[in-house]
C-alpha cells in the first residue's frame, strides 16, 4: 500500500517557509526520535541548504525511543556538516530551555540586540513542534492535538530582544518515496488516519516488534511470541482483550487500533522502528534492486527485434 498524505494548506506553508528562510539564521527541525530518518522531510533539507542555513535536529519524544538506538542516531547526525543533533522530550520541564543555548552555540555571530538570533522551527506533523513552542514561550500559544496537522499558519514570536522564533505548520512532502517510511510514519501517527488502513499499519508494526522487541511484547501481552507472525500476535492480543465479533472471530479493526495506541503511548516500552544500520541496509537493498531493474531493461533494449 502506497501511503500519501498532503493536505492542501501544506503547499502554501512550503512557499511561506521558503520566503521566511531568507531571514532565518538557524533551522530547528523537530524529528520523532523513534523514526528520525523517516520523519525527516527532504523539502526542509533542500530549503535550508539552498540558503546555507545550519540545522539543529531535535530528536523529540526521546522518552519513548530506545535510548541505545537514539544515541546511534545522534552520532550519525553529528558527523554531518552543518548539523547539530540533540535528543529531548519537550514534555519534560527544562528540556526545551536548552534549545536557545544550543542555537547560540551554532550561530555565535548572532544573538545581540543589534543582531538578534532568528530561529525557525520546522518538521512534519505530530512530532511535537507545538508542545515545544509552548514550552519555549512558557505559555500556551500553539494548539496541541493528538491528530496531525493541527498548526496551519506561520507565527513569529520574540523570546527576548536577542532571540526570535518562527513556528511553521507541519509539512509533509508530496510523495513518500519509500513504502516502509509511510508505514513507520503512520504507526507513529504523523499521517492522518484518512490516508491509511489501521490493520495494515498494525501488521507492519507487529512484524518489526516481533523481530526487535519480543521481550517487550511478552511482558505487555503475557504471551509467548517466539513462534508468532504479525497476524498471530494481533489475534492473540485481540482474543486476550476480548475484542471479538459475533461468531467468536476477533475484531481486527479494534485490535489494530489498540495495538497502535500501545506503541504510540509508550505502554509497550521504549521502542525505535529504525536504526542507522537498518536504514543503510534498506537503502542498499533498494539501490541493488534498482540496479538489477536497470540492467534487465538495458538487456531488453539491446535484444534484436
Amino acid at each position: 500500500m502506497a501511503i500519501q498524505w498532503f493536505p492542501g494548506h501544506m503547499t502554501s506553508a512550503r512557499k511561506k517557509a521558503e520566503e521566511t528562510m531568507e531571514f532565518t539564521d538557524i533551522v530547528i527541525e523537530v524529528l520523532d526520535a523513534r523514526v528520525p530518518e523517516a520523519s525527516h522531510n527532504p523539502m526542509i533539507e533542500d530549503l535550508r541548504r539552498f540558503r546555507q542555513r545550519p540545522s539543529l535536529k531535535i530528536l523529540n519524544k526521546a522518552d519513548l525511543a530506545d535510548p541505545a538506538v537514539t544515541q546511534d542516531w545522534l552520532n550519525h547526525f553529528n558527523r554531518q556538516d552543518g548539523i547539530r543533533a540533540v535528543a529531548l522530550s519537550c514534555k519534560k520541564p527544562g528540556d526545551a530551555n536548552k534549545i536557545p543555548g544550543l542555537c547560540r552555540a551554532i550561530a555565535p555571530h548572532r544573538g545581540t540586540n543589534l543582531k538578534p538570533l532568528r530561529m525557525m522551527i520546522m518538521g512534519i506533523p505530530n512530532v511535537g513542534k507545538s508542545t515545544l513552542m509552548n514550552a519555549l514561550l512558557n505559555r500556551r500559544i500553539a494548539k496541541v492535538g493528538d491528530e496531525p496537522a493541527v498548526t496551519k499558519s506561520q507565527q513569529r514570536f520574540e523570546l527576548s530582544p536577542q532571540l526570535s522564533i518562527t513556528d511553521t505548520p507541519g509539512m509533509m512532502w508530496p510523495k513518500i518515496k519509500y513504502e516502509s517510511d509511510g508505514y513507520m510514519l503512520a504507526a507513529s501517527h504523523a499521517i492522518g488516519r484518512n490516508a491509511v488502513i489501521d490493520e495494515e499499519v498494525a501488521e507492519f508494526l507487529a512484524t518489526i516488534l516481533l523481530e526487535r522487541y519480543p521481550a517487550l511484547l511478552n511482558a505487555r501481552y503475557k504471551t509467548d511470541v517466539s513462534n508468532m507472525d504479525a497476524i498471530d500476535l494481533l489475534e492473540a492480543v485481540g482474543r486476550r482483550r476480548g475484542y471479538l465479533l459475533k461468531g467468536g472471530e476477533f475484531d481486527m479493526e479494534k485490535t489494530a487500533m489498540a495495538f497502535l495506541v500501545d506503541y504510540r503511548s509508550g505502554t509497550l516500552g521504549r521502542i525505535s522502528l529504525e536504526t542507522p544500520a537498518s536504514r543503510a541496509k534498506m537503502m542498499a537493498t533498494i539501490e541493488n534492486m534498482t540496479l538489477e531493474t536497470d540492467q534487465i531493461e538495458d538487456k531488453g533494449n539491446d535484444s534484436p527485434e
